[in-house]
């Protein structure tokens, strides 16, 4: 299990090499792939290579009113004051909601003997080939692997609001 450092110094070592060209759909599930390298530790020259897939489930909208429907399932009087106090103060307030799905499943590993840079260099020619819109080319750190992939997840969330805003507003959903 990581403790608190190792996730932070996890997070601090992601980088996107290659962001996919595509965002999270609006009205959809979204699936990308992942190539997750790192360098393995105590080892010259040895990179452990991930591909996989992250499944982005659609994003949702969550209202005021989708609170009241929560909260009248056994929370109590103070929970449905905050809600009445969201209906009257937030008539815009609207959270979305992104679900990832990660399936170790799809996950296959391996690991070369090559530098690092050779391996991300090699993804990305392999990337631009298959013209895939939602490949993605991450360099991590081995031991907080999934925190990276996580990373990529956030990152891709930040990149995607905007955008799936703007596509519920100009269908009149929000």
């Amino acid at each position: 299990m990581l403790n608190e450092d190792s996730v932070q110094y996890a997070i601090e070592n992601t980088q996107i090499v290659v962001m996919p060209q595509n965002l999270i759909q609006t009205f959809g599930t979204t699936v990308f792939r992942f190539h997750l390298v790192t360098e393995l530790m105590d080892s010259v020259e040895q990179v452990r290579i991930r591909d996989g897939r992250l499944h982005a489930e659609r994003p949702s909208i969550i209202t005021p009113a989708h609170y009241h429907r929560v909260l009248d399932e056994g929370f109590g009087e103070k929970a449905a004051e905050f809600v009445e106090w969201l209906r009257e103060n937030a008539a815009d307030f609207a959270v979305l909601r992104y679900g990832f799905q990660f399936r170790k499943v799809d996950v296959k590993e391996r690991v070369v003997r090559q530098p690092v840079e050779d391996v991300l260099r090699g993804l990305r020619e392999l990337v631009d080939r298959e013209e895939d819109p939602l490949s993605a080319v991450i360099q991590g750190v081995d031991e907080g692997w999934e925190v990276c992939l996580l990373k990529f997840a956030t990152d891709m969330i930040q990149r995607s609001a905007a955008g799936n805003l703007g596509e519920w507003k100009r269908r009149g959903l929000l």
